[in-house]
């Protein structure tokens, strides 16, 4: 997989460009560098490169269900992508299966919300984040504090400059990327599932500390999100212990109106610069970072 991303960011950017995701909410795709704000003040930019193959895509090939990839993706989509998306799939439904016991809830409650043959945001990502320096790396993160938009992120890194702020803390801290081990994340879906029982974190990409910060830093993540179609709302019918933790959070609103397909175009249609018209676009653009009092 870190193979396939380094052969599509070694394409002349002309031809990368073919595929890049728009400023329509899509997120499958390609996305060029500085095509998002990195804070609500419009000033930043993020310093990352990235392409994004959907679950969807991979798992029917050569069936288009969303868009076409750079032929880099394409060549190894059958031999090295779709048996990563699928890997990662199984993985997630070992945690899904998990949660379902910790929350209460009947088994194969949420492994049904992210049905692998239904339509759905999922997606692997490669990513590239350029070395920043001097002023620019000081001031500005390679990619914003957020949240993740869906359930289960795993991410699996070769240099520092990932950063999580834990809810009840004011002060980033570096994750350190440890050889053979991914990092799993709660996404704003799951968070929204729960009642709040499991919390999506605030993370940041900076530049690496030290010596890293001299080189390129690649990364590969697997995004697990519900089904397109779901509404993204506190499963209280299905749990006791979920119902039980929202009624204690009265001042919340875990009845988002919004289904799955709806939160995560938002999310990615107002981060993109070309889209900005002040202040309330990055607003526009969080999902559940605003519940924890953590000003960004």
């Amino acid at each position: 997989m870190f193979d396939m991303g380094a052969e599509t960011m070694a394409l002349p950017l002309e031809e990368r460009m073919k595929f890049e995701q728009g400023d329509n909410g899509q997120s499958f795709g390609y996305k060029k560098v500085g095509a998002q704000a990195t804070d609500g003040s419009g000033k930043f930019v993020d310093n990352v490169e990235f392409i994004n193959i959907s679950k969807d895509d991979a798992l029917a090939y050569p069936q288009v269900v969303h868009i076409t990839y750079p032929s880099t993706a394409n060549a190894r989509m059958e031999n090295t992508i779709a048996p990563f998306v699928r890997k990662a799939l199984d993985v997630t439904y070992v945690v899904l299966k998990i949660f379902d016991d910790k929350l209460g809830l009947p088994e194969g409650t949420l492994e049904s919300l992210h049905a692998m043959e239904d339509l759905s945001g999922c997606e692997a990502r490669c990513i590239r984040s350029l070395p920043r320096q001097g002023k620019a790396a000081a001031e500005s993160p390679s990619l914003a504090p957020h949240t993740d938009f869906g359930s289960l992120s795993f991410l699996h890194n070769r240099l520092g400059g990932l950063q999580v702020m834990p809810p009840g803390h004011d002060e980033w801290s570096y994750v350190r990327p440890i050889p053979g081990h991914a990092i799993c994340n709660i996404g704003d879906a799951l968070s929204l599932f729960s009642g709040g029982l499991l919390q999506s974190n605030i993370h940041r990409v900076v530049p690496p500390p030290g010596a890293q910060a001299e080189y390129e830093r690649w990364s590969l993540v697997f995004f697990t999100r519900p089904t397109s179609s779901k509404v993204l709302r506190a499963l209280v019918e299905s749990s006791p212990i979920i119902a039980e933790a929202v009624r204690k959070q009265p001042g919340r609103n875990f009845e988002t109106g919004c289904t799955a397909a709806e939160w995560l175009a938002r999310r990615v249609r107002y981060q993109r610069v070309n889209n900005r018209t002040g202040p309330e676009t990055w607003a526009a653009s969080r999902g559940t970072e605003h519940t924890d009092g953590v000003r960004l």
